[in-house]
């Protein structure tokens, strides 16, 4: 399938990666163009900017958690009825996994999906020294798909000489420029960027750059750049890769009604992983432990992803009941899935970004708390050590960790060790129908976790049907 694309890649992070994509988002939307949008990486909160942008759901592509074949799918079907894919890079263009390595990078992503890339320079300070900065970006690998550049804060009166002395040197077409834009900034906080509903006016301020996008950007040759791009080619069906892929629930069997924590404390998702468990048969029931006081009805497992419940001690452990509702549906063996921030409100205590320790779930008797600085930051692979719902062998597992906190009872049950180092650790609590931790799964990385999941729910379903009958 031919699907028109791009990639927004820079030299560092902190270029305008994040800014320039949403902004160029907005563009296509107030063009009536439909946009499928992309992060290249684990990360959670660029693409709910893409989200606010576009108003559809944004995606990760990740080439240390899939394969080719399946990072090419999850582009193919998530772009397929789109106009236009835009992909934003990470960190700098080629830095990948282990900062060793391109594994994983910008590049990466680039050169597998044969993606066009438009490098983003962050100009300030800078003239005919742009030359040698874009011209070894161009030369470090043979095929650098590099194929346009954009100057960011650079004056509209530099602007002309600059991309004449780039293109005359260096042959690669110059694409606009940004100005320096004051008010759309966007600030960080402890863990990436802060979330797209604290910023006031966001959406006023994507407009506002759009506009001046429109002006200083030569929009209509980026996207015949992005019509340019090649075919994609993807496996016709994923079972072809991993059989798991292809597992379902038996036809007689109805969805499985999975209880998803989604609220202020609670909002780290895959969007893909949503999809993956949808397909094998789940029915997704959002529910809030801030605001809700009971579970959903007739729910047969717990999702209990990441977020910021350290920001939210106070009300998580004032809603006492849910806190109970939870801790109880765990003991009578319902089956969880818990990653960092859920993982932490397992705990039987939990300390606050204010300091304070907060009573949580008591599920895991220990106490998540906050240290001075990244407790384990970059990508993992998991390999199992004991029995986890009800698998001996669910194969190695990448991962994702990026947290400030850590607990006095991390788990045993994986070995986690670093790409490209020596370096490893135990963690994970797990047993016959509980997986939680710090590492952050992206399911189509290894789709037996999600598998494993659901045949607990179903178990757990079954077990209950005939518990009820027998006590009729």
């Amino acid at each position: 399938m031919k699907i028109p694309r791009i990639l927004f890649a820079a030299g560092a992070s902190g270029s305008g990666k994040t800014l320039i994509t949403c902004g160029f988002l907005q563009v296509l939307v107030n063009r009536g163009l439909r946009a499928a949008s992309f992060k290249c990486g684990p990360d959670y909160i660029d693409p709910m900017f893409h989200s606010k942008v576009i108003g559809t759901k944004s995606r990760n592509l990740d080439t240390f958690f899939t394969s080719p074949y399946v990072t090419r799918y999850l582009l193919q079907e998530n772009a397929k009825d789109c106009d236009l894919a835009v992909m934003e890079g990470v960190m700098g263009y080629y830095d990948g996994v282990a900062g060793t390595t391109t594994k994983a990078s910008a590049y990466d992503l680039a050169d597998i999906t044969d993606t066009p890339v438009i490098l983003i320079v962050n100009s300030k300070g800078m003239s005919v020294s742009l030359v040698a900065y874009i011209k070894g970006f161009l030369e470090y690998k043979k095929n650098s798909h590099i194929k346009g550049v954009i100057f960011n804060q650079m004056s509209a009166m530099l602007y002309p000489r600059m991309k004449k002395l780039v293109q005359e040197q260096l042959g690669i077409q110059v694409l606009g420029y940004v100005p320096r834009v004051e008010d759309c900034l966007i600030e960080s906080r402890h863990l990436g960027l802060i979330l797209p509903e604290e910023i006031p006016g966001l959406k006023q301020r994507l407009y506002k750059l759009s506009q001046i996008l429109n002006d200083t950007l030569e929009i209509d040759e980026i996207l015949k750049l992005a019509a340019e791009a090649s075919k994609i080619d993807v496996p016709d069906k994923l079972e072809k890769v991993d059989p798991s892929f292809g597992w379902s629930l038996p036809k007689k069997e109805k969805k499985l009604r999975i209880g998803l924590a989604k609220d202020e404390a609670f909002c780290f998702f895959y969007e893909d992983n949503f999809r993956l468990l949808q397909q094998m048969g789940a029915e997704l029931v959002p529910f809030s432990p801030i605001h809700d006081k009971k579970l959903p009805k007739d729910i047969q497992g717990l999702l209990l992803y990441g977020g910021y419940p350290e920001l939210y001690g106070k009300q998580l452990e004032e809603n006492q009941e849910m806190r109970q509702q939870i801790r109880e549906a765990i003991y009578d063996q319902m089956p969880v899935l818990a990653e960092c921030g859920g993982f932490m409100y397992l705990h039987q205590q939990m300390e606050g970004m204010d300091g304070k320790l907060y009573q949580m779930a008591d599920v895991i008797k220990g106490k998540a708390y906050r240290t001075p600085r990244l407790t384990r930051f970059g990508y993992i692979t998991l390999e199992q050590k004991l029995s986890v719902l009800g698998h001996t062998d669910l194969g190695s597992i990448p991962a994702h960790e990026f947290h400030y906190f850590d607990s006095n009872s991390c788990g045993e049950a994986f070995h986690a060790s670093k790409p490209e180092s020596l370096r490893g650790w135990e963690c994970i609590w797990g047993n016959d129908r509980i997986l939680a931790g710090f590492p952050h799964l992206y399911y189509y990385g290894n789709p037996r976790i999600p598998q494993a999941f659901l045949e607990r729910c179903l178990a757990f379903r079954q077990e209950k049907s005939l518990k009820n009958k027998g006590d009729q």
